[in-house]
C-alpha cells in the first residue's frame, strides 16, 4: 500500500474478499480455518478502508479528486451509488460524513461490524478473528495516516468494537480473550 505524502490517502484500496458461506455443511477444520483468515483480512481491509475514506472526505486535500478512482471499486464493493466523491461540493461532502451520513459514524460502525457479525454467524473463534481483523486494519491505518486517525474515524472503530462486543455477549461469548 501507498499512501500520499501531503494526507495520508490510501492510494491502493485493499480489496474485499468473498467469503466461503458453508453453513449448512459440516466443513473441515482446515476450511474453518480458512474462513476464519478471510473473515479476518476482509474485517481488516473494511475498517482500513472506511478509516481512509472518512478521513480523505473530511480533510482539506484538494489532491482528492485525483484519488477517486482508486477507491471506485471499494465504494461500489460498499453500497455507496451517490455522487462522485471527487464532485461533491464541500456541503455535500460534509452531509457524507455527517452524522446520518453514507460515510457517517452510524452507517460506517455498522458496515464494518455487521461484516464481521454476519460472517462469524454464532462461531466464537469467527467472531474474535474478525473483531481482531478490524482492531488491526485500524492500527494499520494510523500507522498509514502517520498518526492518530481523525476523530470520526475514532468513534466509527469505536462504535464498530462495541458493536461486535455486544453481539458477542448476546450469544454468551466473553468479551475478553480467555486465552492472554
Amino acid at each position: 500500500m501507498q499512501i500520499s505524502s501531503n494526507m495520508g490517502v490510501l492510494s491502493s484500496a485493499k480489496s474485499v474478499l468473498p467469503v466461503k458461506t458453508l453453513f449448512s455443511e459440516k466443513i473441515s477444520k482446515d476450511e474453518a480455518l480458512e474462513i476464519k483468515e478471510q473473515i479476518k483480512q476482509n474485517a481488516n481491509a473494511i475498517a482500513f478502508n472506511s478509516a481512509s475514506i472518512q478521513g480523505a472526505v473530511s480533510g482539506k486535500d484538494d489532491n482528492f479528486k485525483l484519488q477517486y478512482e482508486e477507491f471506485q471499486n471499494f465504494l461500489k464493493d460498499i453500497g455507496y451509488n451517490g455522487k462522485p466523491i471527487a464532485d461533491l461540493s464541500k456541503k455535500e461532502a460534509a452531509a457524507l460524513v455527517s452524522e446520518d451520513g453514507f460515510f457517517g459514524v452510524k452507517q460506517t460502525s455498522e458496515r464494518i461490524a455487521n461484516f464481521v457479525i454476519n460472517g462469524a454467524g454464532t462461531d466464537e473463534d469467527r467472531f474474535r478473528a474478525g473483531r481482531e481483523g478490524m482492531i488491526q486494519g485500524f492500527k494499520e491505518a494510523e500507522e498509514m495516516w502517520g498518526g492518530e486517525l481523525p476523530e470520526i474515524s475514532q468513534q466509527t472503530m469505536a462504535k464498530a468494537i462495541e458493536m461486535v462486543d455486544k453481539a458477542m455477549y448476546d450469544l454468551g461469548f466473553s468479551i475478553l480473550d480467555e486465552e492472554v
